[in-house]
């Protein structure tokens, strides 16, 4: 009986050792699941997702099916698909894609052309969904016909104004060079630009093709709306390949080699093809709308200017000689200020207006409708405010009056407050404006005077005033560096429209000296001497700071030069207007062509500098100084390899460790 109840004892102790065991080991499991780091000290996982199988198969040939499955050997997320996957021929019904576990399910809509190779391109869509490791830039592709098309070709898209690069455009190819197909008929393959403005457009047939780019505002793969942006050229592409050898640079560390590689690879070509991008004067003529801010003004807006201006009749009031127009340069924005006080007391003017407008077929035709202005403040507030201000004013005559105080019986009327750009210290050649708040009625030019003044002796130099527009006038004169200046305008010299005049006004300056400005000389090449060249002064904000044309020796010379940080552009002014100008694509007009030099240029004062310049010496996708480029390049994806910063600690040399 002792033996046997030992026995039984024995056999309780074995199966809780056995029980204890099981249960530890389940704990260690579930422990190191939920942890998903590296508990026992081991290293972290930093290795990327594979394709493992799919369906059809990659580079499959005479495929019909519509769905295509990719399996991976963990489970993955997309990241940005609609902007980041690009499926060649482009889809018309876009495609479905998602992420399902450890697969990929992209779901064509379309119909699937015969004969054609379709290609997937992932981008760098493709992380692990745990650790968030990068699969890197994959492309699956896949033929209805009996063979794989595998030639590549690349490039650059621009901006055609700034030669900033351009993020996300659509780039296509046609094989045709029918003048309207970019109108009719979607691009044969495509991609879309990376941060840096590249794109890469895969799986393209040996044959002849033109390149187009394309901000697709409507999805249809076709040029049909002016307000999107497009680059086109007529350069035959014939895509190529060679063998070629690349270096690739094994990192120890941020800042150790550990290994260059020789790396063969098939180089595809062309691999610079570069379009300039731009967006078509937006021609089309519409009222925007029209408004009564300030009682004694009225504001019409177009989306476009005309030669022809509105003609204008007052429904309830004498419209003759009711205006003065104030109109920006292109005819788009109009000012209409109320001449007569009587017209600027009446809260509701009802005007009749005949304009241009372009209709559905594109046509300026003229169309008439009527508009009630109303001021957004009535004339009985405004007498309101105005009895406020009276009332105070006599109050503060009152108070002085009983005080024995000098007093005023009658107000005074308000001065005209007119700006002049005019400063204490100027530079050779700043320009003095006198800027008035409303539409003058006359400039007494005897009343504004200008004098030298020398050791306190006042010289007057001679001067005109030339009238901008209906507000403006410009001073010219002669005025030398380093000598002191003074300007002097006598009360009512200048009148507005409603009876106001300006104050006497008296103010000093002085021209800054030659010593405190710096000197440049371009020396403009790699143009036609026929070209006219327009150079400009850039600032560190890519801003234009000074513009000038080059002479017929194709010099530019920029004097008084204020120290600082410059960059250089330049435009070849093919109409001489003065300006850059945009393309057209049906009338087959190219944007007038924009270089960048890549050197700053640190501008000292008391330094005179020439600098050569050829203008095509360096491709346009390459002059853009980073420095000033405001579109940077996508933050490319990177496996983190922290086991790098763990060996480090531990003193391993992990690249040579065979470890899991």
């Amino acid at each position: 009986m002792i033996r046997s109840g030992r026995n039984k004892s024995w056999k309780d102790i074995l199966g809780n050792m056995v029980l204890i065991s099981l249960v530890f080991h389940l704990s260690s499991f579930i422990s190191s699941c939920a942890r998903m780091g590296t508990p026992d000290g081991g290293w972290y996982d930093d290795t990327p997702p594979s394709v493992v199988g799919s369906t059809p198969d990659d580079r499959g040939v005479n495929v019909k099916a519509h769905k295509v499955t990719i399996n991976f050997d963990e489970y993955i997320k997309i990241e940005d698909a609609q902007n980041k996957v690009i499926i060649s021929p482009p889809q018309i019904e876009q495609a479905e894609v998602k992420a399902a576990g450890r697969r990929i399910i992209v779901d064509l809509k379309d119909s699937l052309k015969e004969n054609t190779t379709y290609t997937i391109d992932f981008s760098d869509a493709i992380t692990d969904n745990n650790e968030g490791n990068p699969m890197g830039n994959y492309t699956f592709s896949f033929s209805t016909g009996d063979h794989i098309d595998t030639l590549e070709v690349s490039g650059y898209c621009l901006n055609a104004e700034n030669l900033e690069p351009i993020k996300g455009m659509l780039v296509g190819l046609y094989d045709s060079f029918e003048d309207s197909l970019f109108h009719k008929k979607p691009m044969m393959r495509v991609s879309r630009t990376n941060g840096s403005g590249r794109f890469t457009i895969k799986g393209v047939a040996p044959g002849t093709y033109r390149c187009f780019a394309l901000q697709d505002a409507d999805g249809d793969f076709l040029f049909g709306q002016k307000s999107e942006m497009i680059a086109f050229n007529h350069d035959s592409i014939v895509p190529s390949w060679r063998p070629d050898i690349r270096q690739d640079t094994i990192w120890r560390d941020s800042l150790h080699i550990a290994n260059i590689l020789q790396v063969n690879y098939t180089h595809f070509l062309p691999d610079d093809i570069t379009l300039l991008c731009f967006q078509e004067p937006q021609t089309d003529r519409y009222l925007l709308k029209t408004e009564r801010k300030d009682p004694n003004r009225l504001g019409i807006f177009f989306t476009y200017g005309s030669d022809s201006l509105p003609r204008l009749r007052g429904l309830n009031f004498d419209s003759e000689n009711a205006f003065v127009l104030e109109a920006s340069q292109k005819n788009d924005t109009l000012t209409y200020w109320l001449a007569d006080t009587t017209l600027v007391n009446q809260d509701t003017l009802t005007i009749e207006k005949t304009f241009l407008m372009t209709d559905s077929l594109g046509n300026l035709v003229e169309f008439t409708d009527t508009t009630e202005f109303v001021s957004k403040v009535p004339y009985a507030k405004r007498l309101k405010e105005r009895q406020k201000e009276y009332d105070e004013w006599k109050k503060e005559q009152d108070r002085k009056k009983k005080r024995k105080e000098p007093y005023d019986s009658i107000m005074p009327p308000k001065y005209m407050n007119i700006k002049w750009s005019v400063t204490g210290q100027m530079d050779p050649g700043q320009r003095i404006y006198f800027d008035a708040p409303e539409p003058l009625r006359r400039c007494d030019t005897t009343a504004v005077h200008l004098f030298s003044v020398v050791d306190s002796v006042e010289t007057p130099v001679p001067l005109s005033l030339r009238q901008i527009g209906v507000r403006r006038y410009e001073l010219l004169s002669e005025r030398e560096q380093g000598v002191d200046y003074k300007l002097l305008i006598d009360s009512a010299a200048f009148e507005s429209i409603y009876g106001q005049i300006t104050k006497k006004i008296e103010h000093k300056f002085k021209l800054r000296p030659e010593e405190e400005y710096a000197y440049l000389t371009v020396e403009i090449s790699g143009c036609q001497s026929t070209d006219s060249v327009i150079v400009q002064l850039m600032d560190t904000q890519d801003r234009v700071q000074r513009q000038v044309l080059a002479d017929a020796s194709d010099v530019a010379e920029f004097m008084y030069l204020k120290p600082g940080n410059y960059y250089l552009r330049a435009y070849i002014d093919k109409n001489g207007n003065g300006q850059w100008d945009t393309g057209v694509y049906d009338q087959d007009l190219q944007p007038e062509p924009v270089y960048y030099n890549r050197q700053m240029i640190d501008c000292k004062a008391k330094w005179e500098a020439t600098r050569q310049w050829n203008l095509t010496a360096t491709p346009l996708f390459k002059q853009k100084p980073m420095a000033i480029t405001k579109q940077k390049p996508d933050k490319e994806k990177q496996l983190r390899n922290r086991n790098l910063d763990r060996a480090k600690s531990k003193g391993i040399d992990y690249l040579n460790q065979n470890h899991k």
